[in-house]
């Protein structure tokens, strides 16, 4: 096989957009306003799972429909996504992406049938995410070779923590790095990683964007005290396209950016060096997931706290295998 080198340039970009939020936030209105933008007049696709409920909006946007019934498993999901793609639309919104992870025949049902196959027993219940997490990983692989824009709405849970601050018990909205204001995606936990933009919408608020993932280049698109609309797809399409450069941008100002925000080597707690039942996390979780988990679990500990205790290694097998990223 032979590699050829190019000057890079940005030009016919996909995005891959998630819009997150509860009931009532406006997640469905504003993807189909930022497809209308994306789309440039063209008419998208819309995959719905939520049983006809995009039809509501048929008179108020142009886009084609299908419905996506459960089973909601990644393979259906696959085979709608190719389907969109293959019929040439420049958008393709799904609504929701929630269904594939929580919905009849979703992650969470395999991973419940995947464990009384191995006879349900408490050692296999970690094996037991393996094979529905291989599955859900091969739809993940379609959407980020998918060459239309995605705009995925998900749903959202309000979710709260309980810590000490000052010698204090405190309750307060959970913190977390794939969600904002203690709403969480309900996704599988690596999804949101995947997005190129991911917003928050809330109920209080309907439409207006609260920032989860955006970065400083979509940051002029995306203004956050204006809700969601055919603009902001227009701006985020014409920059996708290779237009809108950044003003005052440097790769070396980039540069000195990610320096600054990179998060130092090991910091993480998870060395060669960790004890089995860590190692037994990160075979079947992946240590890319495992660190992940760990930083939301354990957001103030340093490497100067040394390895982690049996204790701390039982708390994040908990999170890990919990059902939602709650």
């Amino acid at each position: 096989m032979t590699f050829e080198f190019r000057d890079a340039k940005r030009a016919n970009v996909p995005l891959f957009i998630g819009i997150a939020g509860g009931t009532g936030s406006g997640k469905t209105e504003s993807a189909l306003r930022i497809a209308t933008g994306l789309s440039d007049g063209q008419k998208f696709a819309v995959i719905d799972t939520e049983h006809g409920r995009a039809l509501h909006k048929a008179d108020d946007y142009s886009f084609k429909h299908a419905d996506l019934d459960e089973p909601f498993t990644p393979e259906r999901y696959t085979e709608a996504l190719k389907a969109a793609d293959a019929e040439g639309f420049p958008v393709i919104v799904i609504d929701s992406g929630s269904h594939v992870y929580e919905g009849v025949g979703g992650l969470l049902d395999q991973q419940t049938a995947e464990f009384e196959r191995m006879g349900s027993k408490e050692g296999a219940r970690m094996a037991s995410w393996i094979e529905p997490k291989r599955r859900h990983k091969k739809f993940v692989q379609q959407l980020l070779r998918t060459r239309a824009h995605v705009v995925m709405c998900l749903r959202a849970q309000d979710s709260i923590e309980i810590v000490k601050e000052g010698g204090k018990t405190v309750v307060r909205p959970k913190a977390s790095l794939v969600g904002a204001e203690g709403w969480i995606p309900i996704c599988e936990r690596r999804l949101p990683f995947e997005l190129t933009i991911s917003l928050l919408v809330t109920a209080d608020a309907p439409g207006f964007p609260k920032p989860i993932k955006l970065e400083d280049r979509h940051k002029p698109l995306i203004p956050l005290d204006a809700q969601l609309d055919e603009n902001v797809g227009r701006r985020l399409a014409e920059w996708a396209a290779g237009g809108l450069a950044e003003p005052g941008e440097s790769k070396e100002r980039r540069a000195a950016g990610n320096a600054a925000t990179s998060e130092p080597s090991g910091n993480t707690g998870l060395s060669p060096g960790s004890v089995s039942p860590l190692d037994q996390l990160i075979a079947t979780f992946g240590r890319d997931e495992v660190k992940v988990a760990y930083r939301e679990v354990f957001p103030n500990r340093n490497s100067a706290a040394g390895p982690l205790t049996d204790d701390e290694v039982e708390l994040l097998a908990d999170h890990l295998k919990a059902p939602t990223l709650a």
